[in-house]
C-alpha cells in the first residue's frame, strides 16, 4: 500500500460511523430553521414559557409549541411540568456551547 492510500485508510479509520455522522447531521438541520434558532436564542437568556416565547417572539402559541416538540425530540430544550404550565431551557451546557460558537462564527468579520 504506498503513502497516500495508507494515509486515506487511516483516516476513514478514524471517521465517526455513518450512524454518528447522519445523528450529528440532524442535530445541525436544528439549527437551520431561524425561529428554532430564535427559541433557543431566548432560552439561552432566560427559561421561559410557551407563552411567554410567542410573545416574545410575536408567534402564536401553538406555533411555538410546535417548534418547541421538535426541538425536544432532539434533546436540545427540556420542559419541566410547574401547575398546568411547562417551563422550558435549553436541554444542557453542550447546547449553550454550540449557540455561543455558532454566534461567534457568523459574526466573525462584520
Amino acid at each position: 500500500m504506498d503513502e497516500k492510500s495508507a494515509s486515506a485508510e487511516n483516516i476513514r479509520r478514524r471517521l465517526p460511523d455513518d450512524d454518528t455522522l447522519y445523528e450529528l447531521a440532524n442535530l445541525f438541520k436544528m439549527f437551520g430553521d431561524p425561529t428554532r434558532a430564535k427559541i433557543l436564542s431566548c432560552l439561552q437568556l432566560k427559561d421561559m414559557y410557551v407563552g411567554e416565547l410567542a410573545e416574545t417572539l410575536q408567534m402564536t402559541d401553538s406555533a411555538v409549541s410546535h417548534q418547541l416538540r421538535v426541538l425536544r425530540g432532539a434533546k436540545l430544550v427540556k420542559g419541566v411540568k410547574e401547575g398546568k404550565e411547562v417551563r422550558y431551557s435549553l436541554d444542557d451546557d453542550h447546547v449553550t456551547k454550540i449557540m455561543e460558537y455558532g454566534l461567534t462564527h457568523v459574526n466573525e468579520g462584520k
